[in-house]
C-alpha cells in the first residue's frame, strides 16, 4: 500500500513538473497575445467598396516625399483624395502644395496651421488672419487646429490659452468667409484624465506612454472644461464649418455625440483613431451612422496603408470578433457595422464633396 501511494505521488509530481515546464507564470499583460480558436465567417477587406476621401492624415514631410508612390498606395485602397492636415503655413505650405500639384494633381489637399506663439503680443490677431488669407491664396483649402490649443498652449506669462479665447475669433470668422472648413482636435479621450489603475481600460497605453496622462490638475484643465471651450467656438461661429476630429472623443458615448451634432448644425465629425470604439458596439454604431449619415466623414489619422483594412472591415462587413491593429488602444475584438450602401457612399466621399473646396469631383464618377 505504501509503495503504491509513493509511486502515485511521484507520478503526480512528475506530471506537474512537465506541465510547469510548458507554462509561463511570469508573463506580463503586454506579452500576452492569445490566438483565438473561434472559427467564424469573414475575411480582410483591402479595398474600400466606394472611392473615399481620407479627411484626417498627416504627411509632415510632404514637400520631399515621393507622392507618386503614395498615390499608387492610395489607388490600391480606393482612396481618391488624401487631406494632409500638417501643412504649416507660409513657404512650408507653398512647397507642399507645389509638390502635390507637380507629382499627383488632384490627389492631395493641404490644410494650413496656426502659430499661437506671441498670441498676447499686439497685432497677433491681424497678422494671423492675414497669414490665413495668404495661405488660402497659396493653395490651403482648410485649417487644422492641433490639440495643444486649450491644453498646453501658453501665453508669455505662462497662462493657458483657452480654445475660445476671443483673440482667435477673427480667425474662425475668416475661415468661414473663405469657405475653409476647420478640422479641430481638442483634448484627448476622457479616460486619459482617469486614475491609472485596474479600472482604466487604457491602462496599457498610460503605462507605455505616461506623458499622455492628463490627471495632474495643476497642469491640465478637466476634460469637460477643454471640451466646453471648443463647443463655445462652434456656437459663436455658426457661419464657419467645423469638423470635430476623432468623433469629438465621444465615440464611447454616441448618444452624447448625437446630441452634440443636433445642437451644432455647422459641425461635422470624423472617426480617425477611434474605429476601435465603433467596432465594439456594432448595432448601436450602425444606428448612429444611419441617423447622422449626412454629418460623418472618413478619417484615419496616421498614414499606414495596411491599417485601413480594419476600417473597411468595420464599416462594410458583418464579420465578428476580429482583431484591432493596436493592442494598447483596444484589447477587445472588432465587429462589423454592415452599413447600407447609401450611408457608405456619404461617409466615404459624398459628405466631403459638400464641404471641401478644391476637390476634383470627377475622381468619384462611377461608370
Amino acid at each position: 500500500m505504501k509503495k503504491s501511494f509513493l509511486t502515485f505521488t511521484l507520478s503526480l509530481l512528475l506530471i506537474q513538473g512537465l506541465i510547469a515546464q510548458d507554462q509561463d507564470t511570469t508573463m506580463t499583460f503586454e506579452e500576452y497575445e492569445p490566438v483565438s480558436t473561434l472559427v467564424v465567417p469573414g475575411e480582410r477587406i483591402t479595398e474600400a467598396k466606394y472611392p473615399f476621401v481620407d479627411m484626417h492624415s498627416h504627411l509632415w514631410r510632404m514637400a520631399s516625399m515621393d507622392l507618386k508612390q503614395v498615390a499608387g498606395e492610395m489607388n490600391r485602397l480606393n482612396m481618391k483624395v488624401l487631406v494632409n492636415l500638417s501643412g504649416g503655413s507660409g513657404e512650408t505650405l507653398k512647397a507642399m502644395v507645389k509638390a502635390a500639384e507637380k507629382q499627383a494633381p488632384g490627389r492631395f489637399i493641404v490644410f494650413a496651421n496656426i502659430d499661437f506663439d506671441n498670441i498676447d503680443k499686439p497685432g497677433w490677431t491681424e497678422k494671423t488672419v492675414a497669414q490665413l488669407e495668404e495661405d488660402y491664396q497659396n493653395g490651403a483649402r482648410g485649417l487644422k487646429i492641433f490639440k495643444n490649443l486649450g491644453l498646453t498652449v501658453l501665453d508669455s506669462k505662462g497662462n493657458r490659452v483657452p480654445t475660445d479665447d476671443p483673440r482667435i475669433d477673427p480667425v474662425w470668422a475668416k475661415a468661414g468667409e473663405l469657405g475653409m472648413p476647420v478640422l479641430i482636435h481638442t483634448g484627448e479621450p476622457a479616460v486619459f484624465w482617469a486614475p491609472i489603475d485596474e479600472k482604466n481600460e487604457r491602462w496599457l497605453e498610460m503605462k507605455q506612454f505616461p506623458d499622455r496622462h492628463r490627471g495632474d490638475s495643476s497642469r491640465y484643465p478637466s476634460w469637460e472644461v477643454v471640451m466646453q471651450e471648443q463647443w463655445n467656438v462652434f456656437k459663436k461661429h455658426p457661419e464657419t464649418t467645423f469638423i470635430n476630429a476623432h468623433f469629438g472623443w465621444m465615440a464611447n458615448d454616441l448618444a452624447r455625440l448625437g446630441a452634440h451634432l443636433d445642437e451644432f448644425p455647422n459641425v461635422y465629425t470624423e472617426f480617425a483613431a477611434v474605429i476601435a470604439e465603433l467596432g465594439r458596439q456594432p448595432r448601436f454604431a450602425q444606428e448612429f451612422f444611419i441617423k447622422y449619415q449626412d454629418r460623418i466623414l472618413f478619417g484615419k489619422d496616421t498614414y499606414r496603408p495596411v491599417e485601413f483594412h480594419t476600417y473597411f472591415r468595420v464599416l462594410e462587413s458583418d464579420d465578428e470578433y476580429f482583431d484591432y491593429f493596436r493592442k494598447r488602444h483596444a484589447f477587445w475584438k472588432m465587429y462589423g457595422l454592415n452599413l447600407p450602401d447609401e450611408v457608405l457612399e456619404k461617409v466615404y466621399y459624398k459628405n466631403a464633396l459638400k464641404i471641401l473646396p478644391g476637390i476634383d469631383e470627377s475622381l468619384f464618377e462611377t461608370n
